[in-house]
Formats: structure tokens, sequence, C-alpha cells
């Protein structure tokens, strides 16, 4: 899976294809959590306050996310996003 961004130890990652609903993996120590770009925890789980930083950081950069998720699903690379 590629990494998308980085920040606060935390890392994004997305996985595409067959993969519904559109989502994205964030990391972070021994936590792994599976977020729609909604911001809902799909599964897994992270401590509270990098769960919060997570929505955060999706709620800004949706735009960002549902477009790398269209050209990822169409076979063409991703692009990084900002931290926060």
């Amino acid at each position: 899976m590629p990494i998308l961004s980085v920040f606060y130890g935390i890392i994004i990652r997305m996985n595409w294809g067959d993969h519904n609903p559109p989502h994205l993996h964030a990391e972070y120590q021994d936590h792994e959590a599976i977020f729609t770009f909604n911001g809902d925890l799909h599964r897994g789980s992270l401590p509270r306050k990098q769960l919060r930083i997570v929505q955060a950081w999706i709620e800004i950069n949706r735009d960002d996310l549902e477009a790398n998720w269209k050209l990822a699903s169409n076979n063409e690379p991703t692009f990084q996003i900002k931290p926060l």
C-alpha cells in the first residue's frame, strides 16, 4: 500500500481496487485503523488523540483522498497529501 502522508507518528496508506467503501489505513505504533473518507472509523482502533487527528486530517483532505482513490482505481500513480 502506498504511503500518502506521515504526521505525528501516524502513517496514512491507501489500498484500493475491489475494496469498498473507499477508505484509508492509519497506523500508529502497534495500532491500525481503517477510516472511510467521511472520517468514520470502519475497523480497528487508534488511541483517542490520534483518532481525532486522523479524522481532522481526513476532513481537510477529503477531496485529495477521493482524487487519489480514483487515480488508483484506474491504475494510475497516487500523489502525496500534505501532513498536518
